[in-house]
């Protein structure tokens, strides 16, 4: 199949696709003598392995090593676990800031009564802390 067969079966773009392969993150596919990439189902598999990794937001650099991993059918799952367990962690430390964040937020959105610039709470809040 060619690049947009696959990136439509992938539900990636043409030029994610291209990204990948010039990272090493996919293989290089064969070509035809005019040029155009040609893809098997190994391909689209792994494709949407990445693309489902990415949703998950884990890092390329991660992805490549999982990737790899699977090359290697009777190797240990630690590096797997090892892999998921610290995205869980990061998720989870973005989880407490962003609710840190939202409590400052909360807390500006509502200190300010007055209907001028130069008496804004929020403003004064701002410049002082």
């Amino acid at each position: 199949m060619k690049i947009s067969e696959l990136a439509s079966i992938a539900q990636v773009s043409v030029k994610t696709i291209r990204y990948y392969e010039q990272i090493g993150l996919l293989s290089a596919p064969n070509r035809s003598d005019n040029g155009y990439r040609f893809y098997q189902q190994k391909d689209i598999e792994t494709l949407i392995f990445i693309r489902r990794c990415r949703e998950l937001n884990i890092a390329l650099d991660d992805i490549k090593r999982l990737v790899d991993t699977q090359q290697d059918p009777k190797s240990s799952c630690a590096l797997v676990d090892n892999i998921i367990a610290q995205q869980l962690a990061r998720i989870q430390q973005t989880q407490r800031e962003l609710a840190l964040l939202e409590q400052s937020l909360a807390a500006l959105a509502t200190c300010c009564q007055n209907h001028q610039i130069k008496d804004c709470s929020i403003l004064h809040t701002l410049k002082s802390s």
